[in-house]
Formats: C-alpha cells, structure tokens, sequence
C-alpha cells in the first residue's frame, strides 16, 4: 500500500508520506478486526458480536473521521484540479457507501450477514485508499500551486498519531513478549494467517485482530517467521495482557497462541 509520490516540494512529499501510512494502519487493523469477526461468526458465534461491536467503535473512532477529514481538507482543492472533478465525486461516493456498511454492521443483525458487511467494507477501503495514494495525493503534491503539507497542517486524523503508524512499519520498541503455556484447545481458536498479507499491512493487522480477542479467549498468529520485533510491539502497547505460546516454530511457518487474560 505504499506508493511513489513526485511533489514539488520536500514538505509535500513527507506529507502525503504520513497520509499513506496512516492509510496503511487503518486498513491493516480494519482487517485484523474484520478477520475475527468473519472467523467468529463460523467457529464461534457467542462472542462475534462482542468483535462487532469493537469493529464499528473503530470505525466510528478512526475510520469515519478520516474520511470526514478528507472531504473538508483534501477534496475541495482536489476537485478544482483539471481533470479531477469526476474522481472526487466518485470518491465522495464511496464515501457514502463506506458510511451505509458501517451503519449496517451498527444494527447489529445475524452473524453471516454480518461477517459479509465487515468484508465488503474491508475490500471497499482498501480499493479506496490505493485511489487515495495512487491517484489523490500524488495531485495534490503535484500541483504547483497546492500546498499538500498546508492542507493537512495539524490534522490528527489524516495524519495519525504516529506510534501506530510506527508500529504498523515494524519499527519501534517494547519490552518483550510474555512467553506462557497454552492451555486452549486450538480447535475453537480463530487462526490469522498473515503469512499473504503485504509486509506493509501485517504488523497493523495483527494489532487490529488482537484488539478484537475477548478477556479469556485466543487467537493463533500464523507467521513467515519468528515474529520477536512483533512481539515486543505487542508487549509495549499492552503490558502483561496476552500470553504467548509457541505451537510451531518453522521452518516454513511459526505458530504462536495468544491468550487474552
């Protein structure tokens, strides 16, 4: 989710920088969210509207306030561009529908449905945001006469707050993991297989599936290798709350059960 950005000026190009990686903790931890909340509605569905519930706090936290940010800061500009009109009322459009699946997932109905809406908003977003790094932004820093880094002056929620973005990256620090003994049956345990998430997305997903895992319960991590930077992270945002224990240690996967306590 990380695309080249040509602006004419350095603070533009550090601009739309920040955006896109603001992009890209939101959409890897709306899909963390998303992945365990489709996984609870088959295998478990007692606790999948609890993950509901915690799916459209985020949106309305996160989700919902970016593009409210992007329509007041970024979108009228852009639309004054020449050629740009049509993109940014289709833009606004899924905008519209990003707001219609949220709601929909607000009224709470039956868990197959459900699980269905949380995909349909995940694939929408991540199809909108490449047209926010691929399209918007690199029009915005391109035009002369734009400001881009003026435009987002001060605004947290285009910008992020930093430490997820850091953490989304693989960068940042921690404590370490706590390391424990598993005592769940893996059978009820929603698996998240990051192994074919991009790079970019997967330290964001992680935190986002793990944000969805109830007090007691468990979430196996699937991963191309020993996740310690990750673990760190883990330990630094939530001091002693998950357990860690190590079911599979490669060569072609490692599998940790994490256990919320």
């Amino acid at each position: 989710m990380s695309t080249l950005t040509i602006a004419t000026d350095p603070e533009d190009a550090t601009a739309a920088e920040a955006v896109q990686a603001h992009h890209t903790q939101l959409a890897g931890e709306l899909a963390g969210r998303v992945t365990m909340l489709v996984t609870a509605a088959e295998k478990d569905p007692a606790t999948a509207d609890g993950i509901r519930s915690g799916l459209v706090a985020f949106c309305d936290r996160d989700l919902l306030p970016h593009a409210t940010a992007e329509e007041s800061a970024l979108y009228p500009v852009a639309r004054e561009l020449p050629g740009a009109r049509l993109l940014i009322d289709g833009m606004l459009a899924e905008h519209r529908r990003i707001g219609a699946l949220v709601d929909a997932l607000r009224a709470a109905g039956p868990a197959a449905r459900t699980a269905a809406d949380a995909r349909a908003l995940q694939v929408l977003f991540e199809e909108h945001v490449e047209k926010e790094n691929g399209l918007i932004l690199p029009l915005l820093a391109g035009a002369p006469d734009v400001s881009l880094a003026g435009l987002l002056g001060g605004m947290h929620e285009l910008l992020g707050g930093g430490e997820d973005e850091e953490a989304a990256s693989g960068e940042g620090g921690g404590c370490g993991g706590t390391c424990g003994c598993g005592g769940s049956d893996d059978t009820d345990v929603p698996e998240l297989d990051v192994r074919d998430v991009p790079h970019s997305l997967r330290h964001a997903t992680v935190f986002g599936a793990l944000e969805a895992v109830p007090a007691g319960r468990a979430m196996v991590l699937v991963a191309p290798h020993d996740p310690l930077p990750l673990l760190r992270q883990i330990e630094g945002r939530h001091p002693g709350v998950f357990a860690v224990d190590y079911r599979e240690r490669g060569p072609e996967a490692w599998r940790l059960l994490f256990t919320r306590r």
